[in-house]
């Protein structure tokens, strides 16, 4: 006989939880990529459904009840670690009533498509309305949260994201970008002008080319196509369950690096995702720690290593293979081309070092549009002005471009951003970390070894999920807590004392 019922009555709970998530993780999935636009007002309607059944389960009383009775049974560490971390799934929900996840699910899926449809148009009174009602769904329940929890309501939404983070924190840890950054962008533009003339690509590049590209840089990276796949949508993005991983990107026949590196920082959530403890699959403690933890793999594969010259040496040939030779895929100006800092208004798009710039402005944004102190109307202006401030860039009337550019805020994903440029500041300390751990690391990538920075993830952050909370993950990983410096570090010896 168990000496764990009520434990064991929630593991299977939570795994039926799982497989409901799955079916409704592929609706979200074929939303972005397949649905036809007609079946707009169905796929609202299902998915609320879906969204009040699992709040349903999640909030159900004898799922509280079995909680309370599993706390004092004799639980060993990791059922300890999957205990709490069913607790906060349900203490997350219970913040909620029904009434609001139906109603929540049904905005977000008409401001998306509302989305998709007024950006091409650079609509953005168009779109004003359905981003109004969610910024005020936003309050509502970050209102609701900030009451259960005691957290500052902007907080009580990002917690959701990232459990544990704070506005005060991100602020503490993104202050030093204030001092640094601007600088840094000028000195390294200065520098790579100095170098002289880059050779730009010449397109057009076929669409169907970019995807063969795409999907051979993918297998190069090793993710798994039998359990996941690459297509399309307006806004790149990485879905599924670790089952069944679905990755998409986006492509432009006149630019084939936006494809190719937006399928590069996507590849790198899908293999975190694929690398999840199989064994423990379908509970909360083998899901992904964290969206600053997932964001740290996305941009370890994008910016860490897809730039790095071992890396770069071996797409080359992949480049000339799909796409066809010509100058500015010789390796020398295709490793310059990686490493060009150029101030642009797409975040996506942004090179590492202005990357940061793109996520500090959306973070005072929407504090702003949480607290009531800035309206949906008022986006614009601000817009503009960050952007002016951070990047020297005039974006006025390009709705398109700018604050309509990401589907986060259409979506209803408030308090997400914050999440990107910690997670490049975490990928910065785990690469820190690792060549501390392996001296030779960066021979070994120039040698063509991919194996040895897969194995590392694996070992340190992937199979690790949810076991840990994040500062105790950090402190385990890399001995320390997220220490900004190694971001700084980083970006500097890439882009200043590098050769490259």
């Amino acid at each position: 006989m168990s000496t764990t019922p009520a434990y064991d009555t929630l593991v299977t709970a939570f795994a039926r939880q799982h497989r409901l998530d799955h079916l409704q993780q592929m609706a979200y999935w074929d939303q972005e990529a397949l649905m036809p636009v007609g079946a707009a007002a169905a796929r609202a309607d299902a998915l609320a459904e879906m969204a009040t059944l699992l709040h349903g389960l999640r909030t159900d009383p004898a799922l509280a009840d079995q909680l309370a009775r599993a706390e004092q049974e004799p639980l060993d560490a990791g059922q300890r670690a999957n205990w709490r971390e069913m607790r906060r799934a349900v203490r997350a929900d219970q913040a909620l009533p029904s009434a609001l996840v139906t109603r929540r699910a049904q905005v977000h899926a008409r401001s998306e498509l509302a989305w998709r449809q007024a950006r091409p148009r650079n609509d953005w009174a168009g779109f004003v309305p359905h981003l109004r009602e969610v910024v005020a769904l936003a309050r509502e329940e970050a209102a609701l949260r900030a009451a259960q929890t005691g957290l500052a309501p902007y907080d009580a939404l990002m917690d959701g994201y990232e459990p544990g983070m704070t506005a005060a924190e991100v602020e503490r840890v993104f202050a030093p970008l204030h001092q640094w950054l601007p600088g840094l962008i000028a000195q390294v533009q200065a520098r790579q002008q100095a170098g002289g003339a880059l050779v730009q690509p010449q397109g057009p590049f076929p669409t169907a080319a970019q995807y063969g590209l795409c999907e051979q840089v993918m297998r190069l990276l090793a993710f798994n196509f039998e359990a996941g796949r690459l297509d399309v949508s307006a806004h790149p993005f990485s879905g599924g369950v670790p089952e069944d991983v679905r990755l998409t990107t986006r492509y432009d026949e006149d630019d084939f690096l936006k494809s190719l590196m937006g399928t590069i920082h996507e590849t790198g959530h899908g293999r975190y995702e694929q690398g999840l403890p199989r064994a423990l699959l379908g509970q909360p403690v083998a899901r992904a720690r964290s969206m600053a933890i997932h964001e740290s793999q996305s941009l370890a594969f994008e910016m860490q290593l897809a730039r790095h010259p071992g890396f770069v040496a071996r797409l080359q040939p992949l480049l000339v293979a799909t796409l066809g030779m010509q100058p500015a895929f010789e390796l020398p100006n295709l490793l310059r081309l990686l490493h060009q800092v150029v101030p642009g208004p797409i975040r996506v798009d942004a090179d590492e070092v202005t990357y940061p710039a793109h996520v500090v402005l959306r973070f005072e944004i929407e504090q702003a549009l949480i607290a009531g102190s800035m309206q949906v109307e008022d986006i614009p202006a601000a817009w503009d002005e960050g952007m002016q401030r951070w990047l020297g860039l005039d974006t006025r009337g390009d709705y398109r471009n700018g604050p309509m550019q990401d589907v986060h805020w259409a979506a209803g994903l408030i308090g997400y951003f914050p999440c990107y440029t910690l997670g490049a500041m975490y990928a910065a300390q785990w690469f820190a970390t690792l060549r501390r751990q392996v001296p030779d690391l960066d021979a070994r990538i120039e040698a063509g070894d991919l194996g040895v920075v897969f194995d590392w993830l694996r070992t340190h952050v992937w199979e690790a999920a949810s076991r840990f909370e994040t500062p105790e993950l950090v402190q385990r990983i890399s001995g320390e807590p997220l220490n900004p410096a190694y971001f700084e570090a980083h970006l500097r010896a890439r882009y200043l004392d590098a050769a490259g």
